[in-house]
């Protein structure tokens, strides 16, 4: 509700105002096909996956929380905002269809670099933005709702596993650490050195990590493959893979006996990074035939993916490389409920 008169403004005839802004923002997407309603009515229309149910996910990015725009773009905010919600789909053997995109910021918000990167991660995930919301706030925050649907005209759950089934992650683990590490020891050097210091600073080899963190690829492909070969349960990698393993065995009620921390093999990472980094967006799975998992990844000319373990009876074995599986992660924090 917009509280008047106390919050009135006088009306913009300069651009500056918030339809002014809905429109430029506009003529920066694609425009619907003749069946659909998108931006500019109260509400979007569009048509519903011809089969399967309709997979719904939200999620926010907030400025200082999970991104630091001294070290990133705002374009590289839009992506992202984009790609950790194509992510849910992707984890449960979908693909996306259409967003909604909510903004909240101070007045100076640069919309259209914002929305650049939004656009982008559309346009490379064919998800359609459809409507949404613009506010001022103190702090920038990005609030997206995705739908999508499944090909293979069913969802793949966490809680599907079973004792036997291998565990299978779609790449090497680490990379968004490691690049947020490049580029927080870049600024360091930029302040001690001067304003050379952060490119000099930028290790050889780093600018692929530093990618990964600016601009996570949400795994679509990977996952609808998955799906197509019997996973029996997915989750992405956001948080850590300590902490996500363990959504999922403790999702499906099995333990996990692991062989090994998948590092990437092509960046300069730590064990900790993978396993308590997050925010790589690799998907996690259970698929009880690992070896139709493999020919189907490379009939699709997909990466292959790393075998890291099995799940075991013992919902309650959480087991690394015959020792404890190290224990972290990302996790908000929240008061305890009252007593």
């Amino acid at each position: 509700m917009h509280c008047a008169p106390a919050y009135s403004r006088p009306v913009d005839h300069i651009g500056g105002g918030e339809w002014a802004a809905i429109e430029r923002i506009r003529a920066l997407l694609p425009s619907p096909p003749a069946n659909e309603i998108w931006i500019g009515d109260d509400a979007a229309a569009v048509a519903p996956p011809p089969a399967g149910p309709l997979l719904l996910a939200a999620d926010l990015v907030v400025e200082g929380v999970h991104v630091d725009l001294a070290l990133v773009g705002l374009d590289d905010l839009g992506w992202k905002a984009i790609s950790v919600n194509v992510s849910d789909m992707a984890a449960m053997g979908g693909r996306p269809l259409h967003a909604l995109v909510c903004v909240a910021g101070p007045p100076e918000t640069d919309l259209g670099l914002l929305y650049t990167g939004i656009a982008a991660a559309c346009q490379e995930y064919r998800c359609a933005v459809v409507g949404g919301d613009l506010s001022n706030a103190e702090r920038l925050t990005v609030a997206v709702a995705v739908t999508g649907e499944c090909p293979g005209g069913r969802p793949v759950l966490r809680s599907g596993a079973r004792p036997g089934d291998y565990l299978v992650v779609t790449g090497g683990l680490g990379r968004s650490a490691a690049g947020l590490a490049a580029l927080l020891h870049a600024a360091t050097a930029d302040g001690a050195d001067g304003a050379t210091g952060g490119a000099a600073a930028v290790a050889a080899g780093a600018e692929a990590n530093i990618d990964a963190h600016r601009r996570p690829r949400a795994r679509v492909s990977e996952g609808m493959v998955a799906a197509a070969t019997g996973a029996t349960a997915m989750i992405d990698v956001s948080d850590g893979m300590a902490m996500d393993v363990r959504h999922l065995a403790e999702a499906s009620g099995v333990g996990v006996d692991l062989s090994t921390v998948p590092l990437d093999p092509f960046g300069s990472v730590t064990e900790e990074q993978a396993l308590f980094g997050g925010e790589d967006y690799e998907l996690l799975f259970a698929t009880p035939d690992v070896d139709a998992v493999l020919d189907a990844f490379a009939t699709e000319g997909l990466r292959a993916p790393i075998v890291i373990g099995r799940c075991t009876a013992d919902p309650a074995q959480r087991r690394l490389r015959g020792g404890p599986l190290p224990e972290g992660g990302w996790e908000h924090r929240w008061a305890p409920a009252p007593r």
